[in-house]
């Protein structure tokens, strides 16, 4: 499909390299107008990066020539128009400006969420795809957060997808004491290819989409109104009437799309990522801690939090769902008895004597793996491994299909097969999440 690839000759005038104090003159009608701010995930600095949680223990620095490199105007534009998408890519010296400022003075932070998105991409990818969108709006995160899942604005958004908790509940994102489900990645993600379908269905051009995904759909539509109607309207063609940082989102959105696409043209080395590329999830049946399941599972609580940022206590309450490895997936499903038997909020046994969650993760016998891994590897005797190895054979020996019934999901068949949803999608041939009365699925 052929692209126009316009280069927007704007008449922007900047008074120096910062973006927040500037004044600018925007196209023939010369208004006067306050510089953009840079979307708040571009004001994050390395250190903080490193710092957060999914970050911290999964990245190192890369290896390679870190360099500067610059081009003209003429090699940008044709790299923005090899970008296959559907959402215009047009250079300008507003988005100039912003691939500036990512290829020299971000180059470091953008070698960083080039390491992360190594695991965040495909989930993305998955829900976009989902909703038919396009591809290329994986990387409104980077803008929104820098990819960190427990980043929260000065407005109080949060999340990789940077949901306010109005908006998360309107597309179903739960928050309470122990979860908010706006940093899981998994399900934000469905949130928000759902509100971006909505948008784009509301506005009919992604570059208005994308702007009222950051200040709200009114104010596009007021800016709309102010600039003489909808026919027509574009990003470019109300940029005057947006709100002060929504001038600088479309741009840094562009600029974003093209860095993470070209950055090996500009000299940047992608942090090397250790966060598990292959993960699966369960639903637990009974209210369970990381410590709990970090002493079984073959992985550590720091590893189980980068992975299941949506639980803001190291608790996971009955029927939610737990990421992991996919290799600790058996080892849940084999030592479940086991990983369940402390009550997670006032350490009572199942037997109802009273005891620590410490003290039964202190009793459990554990071998320390090489001081270059931070997981611990649970051994138990033999004949307690055969009876669970017993166990999960007769599990397996179970019927292979099973009848779907009205308000089945994928999940509660999951749960009840003691399986997973990707199996079960895996199995079926089943994309999504549909699934409808009377259908047959395969679960062993």
């Amino acid at each position: 499909m052929n692209k126009k690839i316009v280069v927007t000759c704007l008449s922007i005038m900047f008074a120096s390299l910062s973006f927040a104090q500037d004044e600018v003159f925007m196209g023939d009608d010369s208004v006067k107008v306050d510089a953009f701010d840079m979307p708040e995930g571009m004001l994050i600095s390395e250190e903080e990066l490193m710092k957060d949680p999914s970050n911290i223990n999964n990245l190192s620095e890369g290896t390679g020539s870190n360099r500067v490199l610059s081009y003209d105007d003429s090699v940008l534009v044709s790299r923005l128009s090899r970008i296959p998408t559907t959402i215009e890519m047009p250079l300008n010296d507003v988005t100039r400006k912003f691939i500036d400022t990512y290829s020299t003075r971000m180059k470091g932070s953008v070698a960083i969420m080039l390491g992360s998105a190594n695991f965040y991409n495909p989930i993305f990818e998955e829900a976009l795809e989902r909703y038919g969108l396009p591809l290329e709006l994986r990387y409104l995160p980077v803008i929104e957060s820098a990819l960190r899942p427990t980043a929260t604005s000065r407005a109080g958004a949060a999340g990789l997808w940077q949901f306010m908790i109005g908006t998360g509940k309107r597309y179903g994102l739960e928050v309470n004491t122990l979860v908010d489900e706006r940093r899981d990645p998994i399900k934000s993600s469905e949130a928000a290819a759902h509100y971006l379908s909505d948008l784009y269905d509301m506005f009919g051009d992604w570059s208005l989409a994308i702007a009222a995904y950051n200040c709200g759909e009114g104010n596009v539509q007021k800016a709309i109104t102010r600039s003489g109607g909808q026919e027509g309207a574009d990003f470019w063609s109300i940029y005057n009437r947006l709100p002060r940082e929504t001038r600088g989102y479309v741009p840094a959105f562009i600029a974003a799309t093209y860095i993470m696409n070209y950055y090996c043209e500009h000299g940047i080395v992608p942090h090397e990522a250790t966060l598990p590329l292959e993960s699966d999830t369960i639903i637990v049946a009974r209210e369970v801690s990381f410590a709990q399941i970090a002493s079984k599972c073959h992985i550590s609580v720091d590893e189980l939090r980068a992975i299941n940022p949506q639980y803001r206590k190291d608790i996971v309450p009955a029927d939610y769902t737990l990421r992991l490895p996919a290799g600790s997936i058996e080892d849940f499903l084999l030592y479940e008895d086991s990983i369940y038997g402390v009550n997670v909020r006032n350490g009572m046994l199942a037997s109802g004597t009273r005891r620590s969650i410490t003290e039964d993760i202190e009793s459990t016998p554990v071998e320390q793996t090489p001081a270059s891994t931070t997981r611990n590897v649970y051994t138990n005797n033999k004949k307690s491994r055969s009876t669970r190895s017993t166990r999960t054979r007769n599990k397996q020996q179970q019927a292979r299909n099973v009848s779907v019934k009205s308000g089945d999901t994928l999940s509660s068949i999951a749960k009840k097969n003691g399986t997973t949803v990707s199996k079960l999608r895996q199995l079926n041939g089943i994309k999504g999440d549909i699934i409808r009365p009377g259908q047959k699925v395969r679960v062993k």
